[in-house]
């Protein structure tokens, strides 16, 4: 294996660790999501005045919500594991990133379909615009490292090719 082809496997490599390290996290914080809210409430003064109002409400909103209907957080539980479960997918990649490009390419659809999803649910939900944006930020900034990596992907596939 020459060293450009190794060097390109190594960023492709980087690249991937920060979709699987970001997915990880996703998955492990939807977990204990009410303690989370709870804390950006109580330190919620640093926010604007907007924002402040929006995790209050939703602070409100899941603590009721587990109170009254703790089964409810099941499929909040069910997406944390879907996270985790996505992030353990790219390992493939990881070894092979050429054999598995499949993974990588369907994690860049995933993250364009994120738009969509979260500005049309969102506006269903009453989702406020900033927090709407703020869930297509996920969307763009795993679709970044996913590019990259599928584009050092074709540059392992014409060198080898060689």
């Amino acid at each position: 294996m020459t060293n450009s082809i190794q060097k390109l496997r190594a960023q492709s490599r980087i690249c991937l660790w920060i979709v699987i390290i970001g997915l990880t996290l996703s998955g492990l914080t939807a977990f204990p999501m009410e303690s989370e809210i709870a804390f950006l409430v109580r330190y919620s003064e640093v926010f604007p005045v907007a924002l402040q109002t929006w995790l209050l409400q939703v602070y409100e909103g899941i603590r009721h919500t587990n109170h009254l209907y703790p089964f409810m957080s099941y499929g909040t539980d069910w997406l944390a594991f879907a996270h985790i479960m996505l992030a353990v997918l790219f390992i493939g990649p990881l070894r092979d990133p050429i054999k598995n490009k499949w993974v990588i390419e369907f994690g860049i659809l995933c993250c364009i379909c994120i738009i969509p999803l979260a500005l049309i649910a969102g506006n269903f939900r009453q989702i406020p615009i900033f927090w709407q944006l703020i869930d297509c930020s996920f969307g763009l900034f795993g679709v970044i490292p996913l590019l990259l990596c599928h584009k050092k992907g074709r540059k392992i596939e014409i060198l080898e090719a060689k």
